[in-house]
C-alpha cells in the first residue's frame, strides 16, 4: 500500500465523535478520528515497513503517525530516525505510546530513554520514561542494569511531584513497570510508591484516573503475573 491509499482509507474510516474524544485526551490537529481497532486491517495487510512507517509518520497527522507506530520495522530505525519522531511526538498518544514503543524495539531504545528523561522538553522527557517502561517489560530482568534502574526510581520519588504533567505520568508508570515486571526491583518499587504517594496528573479534563502505583503492583502480584514479560508492547 502506499502512503496515499492509506491516508484515503484512514480518512474514510474517522469520525467527529472519535475524533472530538481523541482531543479531550490531548490528540493534537490534524487527525480524521479513527479507531484503532479500525487501523488493524491495514497493519495487517502491511505488517512491517521501515520506509512507509517513516513516510506515514511525515504526514503529520495523528492517525497516520499512530499507524506508523504501528508497522514500523523497530529494528531498522535508527538513532536519527528516532531522534526526529520524538520531536515531532506532540501529541499525547505519540510521545507516550508510538514512540516508546517502536524506541524500545530498536537496538537503540536505552541509550536514547535516558537522553530523552533528560530533555526540557515535556513530551521528550515523558517519552523517555515510557521508553524505559516498555523496555523492562520487554527485556530478560539478565539483560536490565538493575543497579541502574534503582537509581531512577530513587530519581522517581524525589522528581514526581515537581515533574511536569506528561513526566510525573510517565514517571509513574515506571514505577508500576518496575514493581510488575522486574522482580529483583518488585519490593523496592512499592516502597518507592508508598513514599512518593498519591500522584496527581491533570487528564484533559476526562474521566480517566492515574493508577495508584501500589495498587496495580498488588493486582499484577495477585493474579500471578509478576514477572512475565511481553512479547511486543505495541497495541
Amino acid at each position: 500500500m502506499t502512503v496515499k491509499q492509506i491516508m484515503t482509507e484512514l480518512e474514510s474510516k474517522g469520525s467527529d465523535s472519535i475524533k472530538k474524544i481523541l482531543l479531550q485526551h490531548g490528540v493534537r490537529e490534524p487527525l480524521f478520528g479513527v479507531k484503532i481497532s479500525d487501523m488493524k486491517p491495514i497493519q495487517k495487510k502491511v505488517k512491517k515497513d521501515y520506509q512507509l512507517a517513516k513516510d506515514l509518520y511525515a504526514t503529520g497527522n495523528a492517525d497516520a503517525m499512530y499507524l506508523a507506530g504501528l508497522i514500523a520495522d523497530d529494528e531498522k530505525m535508527t538513532k536519527a530516525d528516532l531522534q526526529s519522531w520524538v520531536e515531532e511526538a506532540t501529541s499525547n498518544n505519540i510521545c507516550d505510546y508510538t514512540v516508546p514503543w517502536v524506541a524500545a524495539g530498536s537496538p537503540h531504545g536505552h541509550e536514547l530513554a535516558l537522553k530523552w528523561i533528560d530533555s526540557k522538553k515535556e513530551h521528550i522527557a515523558a517519552a523517555g520514561w515510557a521508553t524505559l517502561s516498555g523496555l523492562v517489560a520487554l527485556l530478560p530482568d539478565t539483560e536490565l542494569n538493575i543497579p541502574e534502574l534503582k537509581a531512577l526510581l530513587g530519581r522517581v520519588v524525589k522528581d514526581i511531584h515537581s515533574a511536569p504533567n506528561r513526566v510525573r505520568y510517565n514517571m509513574n508508570v515506571f514505577v508500576i513497570s518496575l514493581g510488575g515486571y522486574v522482580i529483583p526491583l518488585s519490593a523496592d518499587a512499592i516502597a518507592a510508591a508508598k513514599k512518593f504517594g498519591p500522584v496527581t496528573v491533570t487528564m484533559e479534563g476526562t474521566a480517566c484516573k492515574v493508577p495508584a502505583a501500589t495498587d496495580y503492583i498488588q493486582k499484577i502480584i495477585d493474579r500471578g503475573s509478576l514477572g512475565k514479560k511481553k512479547k511486543t508492547v505495541k497495541c
